[in-house]
Parts: structure tokens; sequence; C-alpha cells
């Protein structure tokens, strides 16, 4: 069908340019329509390309709803290009090509404006990428600091990819935190810590570089300050079970970095009076490192907790209940590191009634355990030997004449040694004094009579030779 002619009646306006149409359509803000006349469509082509931006910046950053926005504006485009006729018309003048020019002034701003930006954004993921090859956290997030909402309109997916580096930037930092404290001796802190690096890698696939790096910063931090807790570390990863990533490697630096820390952890506890965990960390490095460099240090080790420790538990039962004897006497405990029991004097923990024991030699005797070789224990007296028998008259008129015995004065003897445990003397000692003394005294009514046996009033001699088959044999 040909189209219409025109005639110019002096100013009237030329009918709408399809070309200039289409232009002012594709600035998405239905100048086109305006030029037709057509406001509705106008404001209707606004409201929708405002709701696709608004999705696009925001929700739904997809590359799907970026192929439906040019659609759109492609739609927009041809929609006006037909509404217009189709075709521009021949002999158009100058007031068509004012049309053209109007639309282009609105529209090539707008296109020059998306596309400045979409260079722009195109060059903050340039700096990304190079970020997440790199493993600088600190790049990216620096280089995500610029992305605004213009950005997130006019390239929505790779904002969508920056806010995903965003996420796994400031979750490694979380766990990067968490395996700080680890290295504090804080072993559920590090299972977190490792459970988020394990998070990214699973959730934001692309940043095993960050996560390499934020590993490489955990590991380099061994050992830590205290070797007790790089043991602790190099323990919880000698147990990790292997996933095939990145973070299995972690498992690598224990056999260079636990033997030293064992040994350390193991002079750490001795120095703080821990022996079973002292003998636990030694024996840990002969159990999972034979042969290492460190072995006859942790075999010196062991071998001074378990004195430590048999001492520790010598010294618990030489505790003596008030008025008896220590449980060692019922429960005796060895103490390796104690000299043998052996011809000459052997220094004792000597226990019982201290009306004798204190007047016993004082080379005889030690004060604690770790130079004792035995220990010594006392029983009750009792009567031993009769030695003499005396009659004694008492003092007032009338008295007559009673006999008294005197006998040596026998206990029983336990000696253990202490090196074993063992007991190496059970015997009954019997101590010998001088007896019938001028006089005797005792407690009782007046008019009694005395008892019939009597102690010898044993010397320090008395008691020396007593005892010398216990102590000197």
């Amino acid at each position: 069908m040909d189209q219409p002619t025109w005639t110019g009646h002096g100013s009237s306006p030329p009918p709408p340019d399809p070309v200039a149409v289409a232009i002012g359509n594709a600035s998405l803000f239905g100048l086109g329509y305006v030029m037709l006349g057509r406001r509705w469509l106008a404001v209707l082509s606004v409201l929708v390309t405002a709701g696709l931006v608004t999705l696009l910046g925001t929700v739904a950053r997809s590359l799907l709803l970026e192929i439906v926005v040019v659609l759109w504006w492609v739609a927009l485009v041809v929609h006006g290009w037909r509404l217009a006729g189709g075709r521009p018309r021949p002999g158009a003048g100058a007031g068509v090509l004012g049309q053209r020019v109007i639309a282009l002034a609105v529209t090539v701003p707008v296109l020059l404006a998306v596309g400045l930006v979409r260079f722009d954004a195109a060059t903050i993921e340039r700096t990304v990428t190079e970020a997440k090859q790199s493993g600088d956290c600190g790049k990216a997030s620096e280089a995500l600091a610029q992305v605004r909402t213009t950005h997130r309109v006019a390239d929505a997916p790779l904002t969508a990819r920056g806010d995903e580096t965003t996420e796994a930037c400031a979750r490694l930092r979380t766990a990067r935190d968490k395996l700080a404290t680890a290295l504090t001796g804080d072993m559920a802190a590090l299972q977190a810590g490792f459970d988020g690096l394990a998070g990214v890698l699973a959730d934001l696939p692309g940043h095993e570089k960050m996560v390499d790096v934020t590993l490489d910063g955990f590991l380099a931090g061994l050992p830590a300050k205290n070797p007790c807790h790089t043991a602790a570390v190099a323990d919880w990863l000698r147990q990790r079970p292997p996933n095939h990533t990145v973070l299995d490697r972690a498992a690598q630096v224990v056999p260079a970095t636990a033997p030293a820390a064992l040994v350390g952890c193991g002079d750490d506890r001795m120095a703080g009076s821990d022996f079973e965990t002292a003998r636990s960390r030694y024996q840990q490095l002969l159990d999972q490192y034979p042969g290492h460099e460190l072995t006859a240090r942790a075999q010196e080790g062991v071998r001074r907790a378990v004195l430590a420790i048999e001492l520790a538990r010598v010294r618990s039962l030489l505790v003596a209940a008030p008025g008896g004897l220590p449980r060692y006497c019922s429960s005796p405990a060895q103490y390796s590191g104690a000299a043998p029991f052996a011809p000459g004097t052997n220094r004792a923990l000597i226990y019982g009634t201290p009306e004798y024991l204190d007047r016993l030699p004082p080379d005889w005797r030690s004060t604690d355990a770790a130079d004792a070789v035995l220990v010594v224990c006392v029983g009750e007296k009792e009567y031993g030997a009769a030695v003499q028998t005396c009659p004694y008259i008492r003092r007032t008129p009338g008295g007559t004449p009673k006999n008294v015995t005197f006998h040596k004065i026998a206990v029983p003897v336990k000696a253990y040694e202490l090196r074993t445990g063992r007991l190496v003397k059970d015997m009954r000692v019997e101590i010998g004094g001088a007896s019938c003394p001028g006089t005797i005294e005792y407690f009782g009514l007046i008019d009694a009579d005395p008892p019939p046996d009597d102690y010898v009033a044993a010397s320090d001699a008395d008691l020396r030779a007593g005892f010398a088959p216990v102590i000197t044999p």
C-alpha cells in the first residue's frame, strides 16, 4: 500500500519519523511513543523498564534477566519503528531531521552512559579476577568497594560474581581469625576455621586460590609460641580425615612441626609438674617418630617423667595420719630414682613414736623421699626380753619390798626399699639400756604397788645399736 503524501501548509509539524521513533524508544524512556502521541504506551514502557532495572540491580542479577532487558529494548525499538510506519519517508525535511536530533540527544547519552559503566565494570572485574588468581582478598575487596548501583544495573552478572567474591572474602576472614585463635590451643576454633575454608570451597567455586592463601597464612604460624599448642594442632591435623581438597596439604606440616613440639611440650609440662602429660608427650614422639633425632631427648624425658610420677606417688603415701603410720606402710610404692638398699648407711624416712626415733643419728635420717633409701615403719613399743629384776620399797612406813622386772624395749619394724617398694626388713627390734635405777617413779594411788614390769632406760647409743641392723646392715 502506498504511503500517503503530505502537503505542507504553513508550519504544520511533520508526521513522526520511524527512525526517530525507533531511536527514541531505544532510550528505554518511551520517547518514541511520546513522539507518536501514545503517552499511555510511554508510561507503560517506562514502568516496565523501571521494574526490570530494579530487578536487575537487586534480587535477580543474572545473565537471563539481562537478556530479557536486551530483548525488551529490541522490542521497544521494533515496536516504535512499526507504529511509525516502518519505513523512512522520502523527501524528509528539516522537521524530520529535528525529530532524529532530539531522539539522538536523549538516546545517545543513555547508551553511552551504559557503555561507559559496563566498561568500568569490566575493569573492576579484571582486577577482581587477578586478585582471585593470586589469592589476594584485600585487592579484590578494594576493587569491589568501587561497585555502585549503576554497575549493578549496567552489568548485573558481573556484580553478582563480585558479590560472591565479597562473601568468600568475608568468610575467609572469619576462618582466618578462627585459625589464629587455634594457635592458642583452641581446638574448637581450629575445627571452625577448617569448616569455614571447606565451606568456601564447596559453596563458592573459583576462590580456591584465596582459600589456599588463607591456609598458607595459618600454616606459617606454626610452630606456635607455646609448644603444647603446636602439639595439639599437629594432633588435630594428623587425625583430620582428608576431603581431597587443598586443605589436605595441611597434614604435610605435621612431620616437620610435631616432633619438636612434642618434646617442648613435655619439657613445659615437666616444669609445671604435670608429669603424666609430660610422659605422654615424650612417649608420643617415640611411638610416632621412631629413630627421630630427638629420640634420645624424648627417652630421657620419659625417664624423668616416670621418676617424677613415682616420687609424687610416694610422697602422697608418706603423709602420716595423725597418731598413726602413713599409708605407705600398708601400700608401699617404688621410686626408681632412689639408691638401692646396700651395706653401709641407708638414709631412711622413719615413722613411728618420736620418743625414741627422734634420737637416732641425723645422718641416718632423711627428710624427703628424693634422697632416701628406706622407708622404716615402727610400731608401738612392747616389753622385750627381761634384763633384771629388782626389789623396791615405798618411802612410806610399813612398806614391803616389791619386785620390778626391767625389759628391753621391743618394737616391730618394717623397712621398705624405696627403689623397688620391696620389704627388706621385717623384724622385732629390741633396745637395751640401764635397769634397776635407785628409785622409780610411777603414777598411781599412794598405797598402790609399783607395776611388776618396766622398760630399761635406753641411751642414744642403745637406740643406735638397736636400729643398726635395719639402717646399717
